[in-house]
C-alpha cells in the first residue's frame, strides 16, 4: 500500500509539472523566419524542462523503490539469521538495529556450516542455501556453541537411559498410519544400529518421546510455515526430546516427490537424543534437506556424534559401521608395490570426503580399510588425481567436502578426484599466514579450524577470521601434550585425531585433549591379514592394529 501510495503521489506529480510547462508563453503569430526561429527554441527549451522535470521525479521513485527494497530485503535476511542462531532476536529497544560488523560475521558463520566460500556478504550461493528446505532447529544452539565444527558435544543433554519409548500422538492426514508407523521406527533404527539404544513405541503412558504432525501454530511458539521453509523441529533431551513435522509438506515414501518422511524423521530424531546440525555437507545432521536418497547411509560424522554421547554398541562386534567399508582378505594386485609395509613411513595420510583413508608415499597411493589394506592397491597417484605430484607434504579434506593437497609452496585443490578449477597456487596467497613447506595439516574436530603443522611449531588458520591466522601463532607443538615435532600426517577417526611420524603413531583424545602413548605400526601396513587381540571397543582407525594396552600421556 506504501508503495503504491508513493507510486500514485510520484506520478501526479509529474503531470503537475507537465501541465505547468504547458502554461508557458504561446507561440508566435508572425510568419517572418526569426519568429518561426525563436519559437522553435523556445519550444525546445519547454521540452527540455519538462523532459528534466520528469528525469528527476522518476530517478526519486527509482531510489524510494530501493530503499524499500533493501528495507525488506535487510528485514528478511536479519529474520532468518536470528531464526537459526546467528544474530540475536530483534530488540525493540535499539529498533532491531544490528551492525554492518555483526551481519557480515553472521554471514560468514552461516557460510562456513553451508560449506560454501566464506565472503561475510550475500551473493547467489548463499541465497541459495538459505532458500533450501531445511529443519527449523538453530544451528547455533545457545551460548555453550563456540563454532565446533561438529557441535554435538556442545549441546550438552542426552538420555540417561537407554531404553527409550516414543508415541505418534498425531498423524499426518495424506499418509496412512501403518506407513507412518514403519517409516517412524525405521529412522529410529537409523541411531540404534550403532549404539545400544532401543525404541519402543507405547500407545498410552508417558513416554521420552512424543511425536506430532502439526500446520501453522501448534503451541509450543514455533509454528510451522507452511509447504517449503521449515520442515519440522525437535527438542533436544533437556527440553523434553519431543519431534514435530510440519503437516502442511508433502510427506512421501520412497519417492522422490515431496519430502521424505524416514530421512527428515531420522535427522529429527538425531535432535532428540542430544545431536546438533553438522557442517559436514553429507552428514544426516546437516540443516538443509538433500532430497529422497535411495541408498542412505548415516554418515561417518553422525555415528561420531552420536556414539560421543552414547558409546559404541557392544551387543554387535567389527563390522557394525558405515556401509562404506569394505572389509577384505585378498591380497594387493596392483602395481609394483614400493613396500610400505617395510618402510611404514608416510608422506601423508588424510580422510577423503566418500568416507574413506588415504595413505600417500611417493608416486604411490593406498586405501585402508577395516582389515588393512584395500585390494587393487597400490596404484599411483597421478592416474587417481590427475594433475597432482607425488611426494605430498600434507592434505586434508574440509568440511565443505573439498580435499587440498600441499607440496612445497603449492597448494592444489579438488573435488573428489578432480581438480577443482586453475591450479597448483600459492599457499601465501590461499592460507595467508601459513609457511611453506608443511610437514602435516588437519581439520580438528574440537573447534572446526585447520591445523598446519611444521618443525616444532604448528598454525591454526580460520578463514572467517581477519587475518586468518592470529598474530599469536605459530606455537609449539609441545602445547598439544604427548605429541612430537616433525609430524609425517594426520588422520581423523571415531573422535581421535591419529598422528604419525616414522613407524609410530599417536592417538589424540579430541575431547580430554590428550594424547596416547607412541605405538609401531609397521604390522598395520602388512595388510593386516594376522589378527591379534584388541582391547574391548578399541578400533583404531579403520583397520584393526595389532597394539596392546594404551594410556594416555599426561
Amino acid at each position: 500500500m506504501a508503495r503504491r501510495t508513493i507510486r500514485s503521489l510520484l506520478f501526479l506529480l509529474a503531470i503537475v509539472a507537465t501541465f505547468l510547462c504547458d502554461k508557458t508563453e504561446a507561440a508566435p503569430t508572425t510568419s517572418s523566419i526569426s519568429d518561426l526561429s525563436a519559437m522553435v527554441k523556445k519550444v525546445r527549451k519547454d521540452n527540455d524542462f519538462t523532459r528534466d522535470v520528469l528525469y528527476f521525479f522518476f530517478d526519486i521513485y527509482i531510489h524510494l523503490f530501493y530503499i524499500i527494497l533493501t528495507f525488506f530485503f535487510l528485514f528478511a535476511l536479519q529474520r532468518y539469521l536470528s531464526q537459526y542462531g546467528y544474530l540475536p532476536s530483534v530488540n525493540p529497544a535499539n529498533g532491531g538495529i544490528i551492525s554492518e560488523e555483526s551481519l557480515s560475521q553472521a554471514i560468514s558463520e552461516f557460510q562456513s556450516l553451508a560449506g560454501i566460500n566464506i565472503t561475510g556478504s550475500m551473493n547467489d550461493e548463499t541465497a541459495y542455501y538459505m532458500s533450501l528446505s531445511r529443519c527449523g532447529v538453530k544451528d547455533k544452539v545457545g551460548p555453550s556453541y563456540d563454532g565446533r565444527s561438529k557441535r554435538y558435544a556442545l549441546q550438552g543433554s542426552r538420555w540417561r537411559v537407554k531404553k527409550l519409548s516414543y508415541r505418534i500422538s498425531k498423524y499426518p492426514a495424506a499418509l496412512s498410519r501403518t506407513e507412518v508407523d514403519k517409516e517412524i521406527a525405521k529412522a529410529f533404527n537409523v541411531w540404534s544400529q550403532y549404539t545400544d539404544l532401543s525404541f519402543t513405541v507405547k500407545s498410552s503412558g508417558s513416554v521420552h518421546i512424543d511425536i506430532r504432525f502439526e500446520i501453522g501454530e501448534h503451541g509450543d511458539g514455533d509454528p510451522f510455515d507452511g509447504r517449503g521453509g521449515t520442515l519440522a523441529h525437535a527438542y533436544f533431551p533437556v527440553y523434553g526430546g519431543d519431534a514435530h513435522f510440519d503437516d502442511a509438506e508433502q510427506w512421501t515414501i520412497n519417492s522422490y516427490r515431496g519430502t521424505n518422511l524416514f530421512q527428515v524423521a531420522a535427522h529429527e530424531f538425531g535432535h532428540s537424543l542430544g545431536l546438533s546440525h553438522s557442517d559436514v555437507k553429507a552428514a544426516l545432521m546437516a540443516p538443509f534437506y538433500r532430497g529422497y536418497e535411495p541408498n542412505f547411509n548415516l554418515h561417518s560424522d553422525d555415528i561420531d556424534g552420536i556414539q560421543a554421547l552414547y558409546g559404541r554398541r557392544t551387543t554387535t562386534g567389527w563390522g557394525q559401521g558405515p556401509t562404506n567399508i569394505h572389509p577384505t582378505s585378498v591380497p594387493p594386485t596392483g602395481e609394483e608395490d614400493p613396500e610400505l609395509c617395510m618402510d611404514p613411513k608416510i608422506d601423508t595420510i588424510f580422510n577423503s570426503a566418500e568416507g574413506h583413508i588415504y595413505v600417500f608415499k611417493g608416486e604411490h597411493y593406498w586405501r585402508l580399510t577395516a582389515d588393512g589394506i584395500a585390494s587393487g592397491y597400490p596404484k599411483r597417484i597421478s592416474n587417481s588425481w590427475k594433475g597432482l605430484p607425488g611426494n605430498i607434504d600434507a592434505a586434508f579434506t574440509f568440511k565443505n567436502g573439498k580435499t587440498y593437497f600441499f607440496k612445497g609452496s603449492k597448494y592444489w585443490r579438488y573435488i573428489g578426484k578432480h581438480m577443482d578449477g586453475q591450479y597448483p597456487k600459492e599457499i601465501s596467497e590461499g592460507f595467508t599466514g601459513i609457511p611453506d613447506n608443511i610437514d602435516a595439516a588437519t581439520v580438528w574436530t574440537g573447534n572446526g579450524k585447520i591445523y598446519f603443522y611444521k618443525g616444532t611449531k604448528f598454525w591454526r588458520f580460520d578463514q572467517v577470521q581477519k587475518p586468518p591466522v592470529k598474530s599469536t601463532y605459530p606455537k609449539p607443538i609441545k602445547n598439544w601434550e604427548g605429541l612430537p615435532d616433525n609430524l609425517d600426517g594426520a588422520v581423523i577417526y571415531q573422535g581421535y585425531t591419529y598422528f604419525f611420524k616414522d613407524k609410530g603413531y599417536y592417538r589424540f583424545n579430541d575431547r580430554t585433549f590428550s594424547s596416547n602413548r607412541e605405538i609401531n605400526k609397521s604390522r598395520y601396513f602388512s595388510g593386516g591379514r594376522r589378527r591379534a587381540s584388541v582391547p574391548k571397543g578399541d578400533s583404531l582407525l579403520v583397520v584393526r592394529m595389532q597394539v596392546g594396552e594404551q594410556r594416555d600421556v599426561r
